[in-house]
């Protein structure tokens, strides 16, 4: 398929560089398109076309007797032979299209030999017609060039008339090429217009497989592998006989770390369906539990599902650093709705100084949870945003600006 999509365009590429040199697209060259009143009237100029072609043979008293069948034999050969140019043509193939062609001339040169110039006339300015329509132009040129001389000698006028079917016959062929190329221009700008729809479906389809992708790494993969470290170094305990509270916590930690990525695993779910909470709600829910303050400002509208998700991992990442280097610290959340933008900052006090270990270790990405401000970090960069933690005062601060 890709193979006929490229050969098809660099076909017509050569088309555009030497329009007159090529042959008129296959959609040009086929019924598609045609509306329905014109192919009528198409068959019935054929069938008076034909009508009259017959009726000069017989009025011109040369197909009398004997040759009284020839001239409906004749004409049905100049009929297959039309037929076959047709096809031919669609093939580009340009030996058999002329050699076709030049059996319905020499059908026309018959009629003229038995005595009917009017019929012989007629299917000349048929086949140049033809020619000019379907053929490339210095093939169709050269086909009305040949017949020229038939036009003088089967008009009565000499070379005026002559002159005059011949130009007649070029505006008719030619005007009937460029009704033609421009039909099946615009049905190959359609086609083209397709391809990019579909080409833009699967890229869009490629951008949902990796947000589904990487909310599933976000969640599911920290989530599992902070468990499953847990559960081996409980594993390795209880083979080395160790103290069964100092199990149990580790067995409690691991049922934590899943109680929470399950619960970030029906929150993922819930964006990708696009009916999860409002931000600032989710904020105030999740900073229930720290007894942090909320501060939410800016007029409130709907945010992109990635741009709302990297809002929710980040003050997750946060608030999870804060409980484990800063227990007890007092902690504010800001999150603002600006012109063309929304912004994200969590300041922490910083441990108290009664706090066991207060401070150690406190830094960029260390968080029990898995997730990781660094995974944050390269999230917002991905939308086009900016993520920048460090320490602020005695205690830390994470802001997060994104496109929304």
């Amino acid at each position: 398929m890709n193979e006929k999509r490229e050969r098809a365009d660099t076909r017509t590429g050569t088309a555009q560089e030497s329009s007159w040199r090529s042959w008129p697209s296959r959609e040009a060259l086929t019924r598609l398109g045609v509306p329905r009143g014109r192919i009528v009237l198409d068959y019935s100029m054929i069938t008076a076309l034909s009508v009259w072609v017959l009726v000069g043979c017989y009025t011109s008293g040369g197909f009398d007797g004997w040759y009284a069948p020839l001239p409906p034999l004749g004409y049905g050969l100049c009929l297959a032979a039309a037929l076959g140019y047709h096809h031919t043509t669609l093939d580009h193939r340009p030996a058999a299209s002329l050699g076709l062609l030049g059996v319905i001339a020499l059908g026309g040169l018959g009629a003229y030999a038995a005595g009917a110039p009017t019929s012989a006339t007629v299917m000349w300015i048929v086949v140049c017609i033809m020619a000019m329509e379907r053929l490339p132009l210095p093939f169709g040129l050269a086909t009305v060039a040949v017949l020229v001389p038939g036009f003088v000698e089967a008009d009565e006028t000499g070379f005026l008339g002559a002159g005059l079917t011949t130009g007649t016959v070029l505006l008719a062929g030619y005007s009937l090429r460029l009704d033609a190329q421009a039909r099946g221009a615009g049905f190959q700008l359609l086609a083209q217009e397709r391809l990019a729809r579909e080409a833009e479906a699967a890229s869009a389809a490629l951008a949902e497989r990796a947000r589904i992708a990487r909310e599933i790494h976000d969640v599911l993969a920290h989530s599992l592998s902070a468990q499953m470290v847990h559960l081996e170094v409980a594993r390795l305990q209880i083979e080395a006989g160790a103290d069964p509270s100092e199990v149990l916590k580790l067995v409690t930690s691991a049922r934590s770390m899943a109680r929470e990525g399950l619960a970030e695993t029906r929150h993922a779910l819930s964006a990708l369906r696009g009916d999860m909470v409002p931000v600032e709600e989710y904020l105030r829910e999740l900073a229930r539990e720290d007894r942090a303050e909320v501060d939410v400002s800016g007029e409130r509208r709907n945010l992109p599902a990635e741009a709302s998700q990297a809002v929710r991992r980040v003050a997750q990442e946060a608030l999870t650093n804060v409980r484990k280097h800063a227990p007890g610290a007092r902690t504010r959340i800001r999150f603002a709705y600006e012109a063309d933008e929304i912004s994200l900052e969590i300041c922490d006090s910083g441990p108290p100084p009664t706090a066991e270990g207060g401070g150690e270790g406190y830094g960029l990405g260390s968080s029990g949870s898995g997730y990781g401000l660094l995974g944050m970090r390269e999230r917002a960069e991905l939308l086009g945003g900016s993520l920048d933690a460090g320490p602020d005062g005695s205690g830390f601060a994470v802001r997060l600006r994104v496109p929304a």
